[in-house]
C-alpha cells in the first residue's frame, strides 16, 4: 500500500526519485535538499485510465427470439437470412458515434450495420 513521506526537515511532501547511481528509488525533497532512503516498496505503479476498446456486441443469447427487439429486413452475412433484431451500443463514451449491432434470427450471428454513418461494410462479431 502506497503511503505519503514527509520531509524531516521542512515538512514539505517528498515525492519518489531514482538514484541513478545506486539504481533505487529514493523519496526526496522539492524545496530543501533532504533525501529519505527508507523506502520499504521499491515499486512505482501506473495507473492507466485511458484505454480505449472497441465496440462489443455483448451477451446475445436468445436475442433473436426476443419478442420487445424490433426487427430488420437486412441479411446475415453468416447464413444469407433477411431476419435480424437489432439494438445500439451500450457504451457511455462521448466520442461514439451510435452502433447498430444486429442479431440473425436464423442462426443467432451478431454482425453490425452494412453501411453506416461512417460508410463502411458490415463487420461480424464472434461470439
Amino acid at each position: 500500500m502506497a503511503s505519503l513521506h514527509f520531509c524531516s526537515e521542512c515538512n514539505n511532501l517528498l515525492y519518489p526519485k531514482a538514484e541513478q547511481q545506486r539504481r533505487t528509488m529514493v523519496y526526496a525533497c522539492r524545496i530543501c535538499p533532504s533525501v529519505d532512503e527508507t523506502v520499504d516498496n521499491g515499486l512505482v505503479y501506473r495507473n492507466d485510465l485511458l484505454n480505449v476498446t472497441k465496440e462489443q456486441a455483448g451477451v446475445t443469447t436468445d436475442l433473436g427470439q426476443d419478442p420487445t427487439l424490433a426487427h430488420t429486413n437486412i441479411a446475415c452475412p453468416n447464413c444469407g437470412h433477411e431476419d435480424a433484431v437489432f439494438y445500439q451500443d451500450q457504451s457511455k463514451r462521448k466520442e461514439t458515434r451510435m452502433i447498430l449491432f444486429y442479431v440473425c434470427t436464423r442462426c443467432n450471428h451478431n454482425f453490425q450495420d452494412k453501411l453506416g454513418s461512417d460508410g463502411q461494410t458490415a463487420e461480424s462479431n464472434p461470439t
